[in-house]
């Protein structure tokens, strides 16, 4: 006391001037502070922190009618807060808040000398409320915080059955209670407990003996629990008390619910979680119950002590303290009521993002921290299940809460594809994201991450066979991760995606030699290898000029091995080699060896993640296209090579009459290789080669995954396809998908090789023509060696009637070898060969050449007109390539001309009458 007598007499000194102080006058205040301060000691627990600013501020705007004291008062307050060295600055503020309270002492020189709580007394009069001045209670989460910092204290020396102005009912709506239907009695209260035998009522004694076990949700005496949501009271309360008893009657409710929701059963983890979070935060609630209760209890025992005399100022509890001090539990039981309300139908990530909501979408702090708290503890289920699949790849949930699900085989095959059922099932089809269940704490390029490291684990673990480095890499790196550490959740994923991406892009390059596949498909599917493909198609050709029912296959793997050693393939890999195949596919009646061949690559497991069973389906129609350009310009160059060796020859000596034919010939032959070049170059150079450098280019990216290694090569085969003219295409005027380039391709490849039929059997007229000629010439000089005539008329008659074979025999007799042999590049039937004699022959071949000559140059400049109309820029090089020169005049398609003519409206009566007479006046 010492201490404190010294502060009061240095402050007294340093306010009263020193010419009114006297040691008796120092004494004399010393002893009224003093009294001041033992008053004050019995109320200055009746605020919270940061109450008292917004108190004096309010009563600064209510006794002044201009702001002046009240901004004052602010920035004054504003600078208390910023001062490092006051630590008690809202005990301080309550202090200066009550001495403004009281009048102004009366020394001794000027009158007899009021106690403290005299002068209190007179500043503050009591003013009991009554029943009327209740206000309307307020609802909803967004006023819990503010109902409390704004509530007005409880007054010592108001009734004790004040009103709460700021009662608020929870989310789930307002506690049951059934009071007794009598009317509440005006009886004022003395300010001390009322004894049994005046009021038969519960005082407020008896009610704080029982508000702890009905805070736990026990019936008591006076406030038993009817049913399970239903709360009576004592009859004839008055209605402040009952107010009060609303108020605490709403977090025993609460509790009772939110307990018979924590002993439910949930099958889920994270269901389960937020069961123990509830239940740890109702065991605080508990502990605050004790708490009071202890107090309750001291109460209790101070008044047995005291005979029930003690005043209920002088009292430390009271239902209106009660009602403060559950305030804050009271918003916590709410809260937790509404998540478990809401709670019912969600499970994992959807429970996770529920829970997120409330910290991300209300301004409350006090909710704001309550759900971070509650998050810290339901996320933990959901951060093991994420450690796992980012550090072992192992997917364990057992309650279907991750956003990673696995699938089966049969819901696989109904729900995808074909492109993507092809593909391994451990990483194609094994898991997929739900998109539902990626809780809200993370974004969906993070959940996608995620989703590839596990994935690529589990990949590596059971595709690729490399269980040792998933595991090494799982004790190497392991974390643990909880929630509200995002730096270490972001480090930990974005290393475990390198190392894994880097690993699994490794393992497909250097144990499964992946890059390599890809470029043996390129040589010899695409024939990409040209001493490979020009060896085999020459070894080939006398084989595959035959029937396809007579192909084989041990034969046709005999001309490929000799290919693979007469050309560079033979330096390949063993495994490349192992891998290459010949084959025949299904055969038709009809068809050729050229039309059933074809050759097969091998692909395994796991290189078939990336070179499906689509991408096969691809590369073999591609080979096939390209195999039959192939053909053509095997079959055009031979032609070719026949010309310029017979001009020299046979051809020279029947030049006299077939010259201007073989002219002509040569002519539409060398047109037909310049296209067959050109589409032969076009294909693998501009499309081939281009879109293969846009593929190493993806694969060899330094942060490239397996998935963009699959969409890659995927998006390789489609611009070949798309490119190659071999894919469907829209039409600009129909707007319909349809095959039209392809149809038209082999259209002109059927064409070519009709046309070098049709010249192989001028060749062989030309043939038979020299022999007759050369016969003719050798008897004649035997004659006229022997002195006879050479040639008389009697030898053109028996020329005429001769049975030696004319050019005629000769091709019948080809035309019949070629029937038997199932052929069908004869540019002649049988029959007609049969019934044609040697006047007959030359001009069918005439017309058949010119035939087909005209058709092949229709043909083309429709192709051509329609190649300028594309979209694909590499389409119209193409046509500008073929026709450098305009020696074609491009053309639609009649089918695409009578559309444009359906679609242009035709001339109304009025335009034609116009028109008409236009005419009319120029004549």
């Amino acid at each position: 006391m010492s201490k404190t007598r010294d502060s009061l007499k240095t402050l007294i000194a340093s306010t009263i001037p020193p010419e009114d102080l006297s040691e008796q006058r120092i004494e004399d205040l010393i002893t009224l502070s003093e009294d001041i301060f033992d008053d004050y000691g019995d109320t200055r627990d009746a605020y919270e922190p940061g109450q008292i600013g917004d108190l004096i501020k309010k009563k600064l705007w209510k006794d002044n009618n201009a702001p002046d004291k009240a901004v004052r008062f602010t920035n004054l307050y504003s600078r208390l807060l910023t001062l490092p060295i006051l630590t008690r600055k809202w005990a301080i503020l309550q202090l200066l808040d009550y001495l403004s309270t009281l009048e102004a002492p009366v020394t001794p020189s000027e009158g007899p000398q009021r106690s403290s709580r005299e002068i209190r007394a007179a500043a503050n009069p009591v003013r009991p409320k009554a029943p009327g001045d209740v206000q309307q209670p307020r609802s909803g989460l967004q006023d819990a915080s503010s109902a409390r910092l704004n509530q007005q204290p409880p007054d010592d020396d108001e009734p004790r059955y004040g009103v709460d102005s700021h009662k608020r009912t929870g989310p789930i709506g307002r506690p049951k209670i059934e009071p007794n239907n009598a009317a509440p009695t005006d009886a004022g209260i003395d300010g001390e407990f009322p004894s049994a035998e005046a009021d038969p009522r519960p005082s407020e004694m008896s009610l704080l003996r029982d508000l702890p076990f009905t805070l736990q949700g026990l019936s008591s005496h006076n406030l038993p629990f009817t049913t399970i949501s239903t709360l009576a009271l004592p009859s004839g309360l008055p209605l402040p008390i009952v107010s009060l008893l609303h108020t605490l009657a709403e977090p025993s409710l609460l509790y009772k619910s939110l307990t018979e929701f924590v002993q439910s059963r949930e099958e889920g983890l994270v269901g389960q979680s937020l069961r123990a979070a509830i239940g740890i935060e109702l065991r605080s609630y508990l502990g605050l119950i004790a708490t009071l209760e202890s107090e309750i209890k001291r109460v209790l025992v101070s008044s047995q002590k005291a005979s029930g005399q003690i005043p209920m100022r002088s009292i430390g509890v009271t239902l209106k303290r009660c009602v403060v001090w559950t305030r804050d539990a009271t918003m916590g039981l709410r809260l937790m009521s509404l998540m478990a309300e809401e709670s019912k139908s969600k499970k994992g990530g959807q429970l996770i993002s529920l829970i997120h909501s409330f910290s991300t979408s209300y301004g409350d702090p006090f909710v704001s921290a309550f759900a971070e708290r509650m998050l810290t503890h339901l996320t933990r289920p959901f951060y093991d299940m994420l450690r796992q699949w980012i550090y072992d790849g192992e997917l364990s949930d057992p309650y279907h809460e991750f956003f990673v699900t696995e699938q089966g085989e049969s819901e696989d095959m109904r729900n995808h594809d074909t492109r993507r059922a092809a593909a391994t099932s451990v990483w194609e089809d094994k898991y997929k994201t739900e998109k539902t269940l990626v809780p809200s704490i993370i974004t969906d390029d993070f959940a996608q991450k995620i989703f590839l490291i596990g994935k690529s684990l589990n990949f590596l673990r059971y595709g690729c066979g490399d269980s040792s480095w998933v595991e090494a890499y799982s004790k190497d790196t392991s974390k643990e991760l909880r929630y509200g550490d995002t730096a270490t959740l972001e480090s930990s994923v974005d290393q475990a995606y390198k190392a894994t991406m880097a690993r699994l892009v490794h393992l497909m390059d250097d144990k499964f030699k992946l890059f390599d596949h890809l470029h043996a498909l390129k040589k010899y599917l695409l024939l990409g290898q040209g001493d490979f493909v020009a060896l085999l198609t020459e070894s080939l050709a006398s084989n595959l000029d035959r029937p396809a029912g007579t192909q084989y296959r041990h034969t046709l793997t005999a001309q490929l091995e000799h290919a693979v050693r007469g050309s560079n393939a033979q330096y390949e890999t063993s495994d490349v080699l192992r891998r290459l195949d010949a084959r025949v596919i299904e055969t038709g009646q009809g068809e050729t060896g050229w039309d059933v061949f074809t050759l097969d690559y091998r692909i395994d497991s796991p290189v078939d993640v990336v070179i499906t069973s689509w991408a096969n389906k691809q590369y073999l129609a591609l080979f096939n296209f390209l195999w039959r350009i192939k053909r053509v310009e095997f079959a055009l160059g031979s032609t070719w090579r026949r010309f310029m060796t017979g001009a020299r020859g046979v051809l020279g000596s029947v030049d006299d009459k077939l010259g201007s034919d073989w002219k002509n010939a040569r002519c539409v032959v060398a047109e037909m290789i310049h296209f067959i070049n050109q589409l032969q170059y076009y294909i693998l150079f501009e499309v081939i080669e281009a879109s293969w450098d846009v593929l190493q280019a993806a694969i060899h990216k330094p942060d490239c995954t397996l998935d963009d290694l699959i969409t890659a090569h995927a998006r390789y085969l489609n611009d070949i396809t798309k490119k190659s003219l071999l894919g469907s295409t829209r039409s600009p005027l129909t707007g319909q998908r349809e095959d039209s380039f392809t149809k038209q391709l082999h259209y002109l490849l059927k064409t070519m090789l009709a046309y070098k039929d049709a010249v192989d059997g001028l060749y062989s007229f030309s043939v038979a023509e020299f022999t007759r000629r050369q016969e003719l010439n050798a008897r004649i000089e035997t004659r006229t060696a022997a002195g006879q005539w050479g040639r008389t008329e009697k030898d053109d008659a028996e020329d005429f009637n001769s049975p030696l074979p004319g050019p005629g025999d000769r091709l019948r007799n080809r035309g019949a070898r070629t029937s038997e042999a199932g052929g069908r590049e004869s540019p002649f039937p049988p029959s007609a060969l049969a019934q044609q004699n040697d006047d007959q022959m030359l001009p069918a071949l005439r017309a058949r050449l010119q035939e087909l000559s005209a058709d092949f140059k229709v043909k083309l400049a429709t192709l051509l007109g329609d190649l300028m109309v594309q979209p694909i820029q590499d389409a119209k090089f193409l046509g500008m390539v073929m026709n450098f020169n305009d020696v074609y005049k491009p053309a639609r398609r009649k089918k695409d001309r009578k559309e444009k003519d359906r679609k242009t409206p035709a001339p109304s009566r009025t335009d034609t009458r116009a028109e008409s007479r236009a005419e009319g006046s120029k004549a």
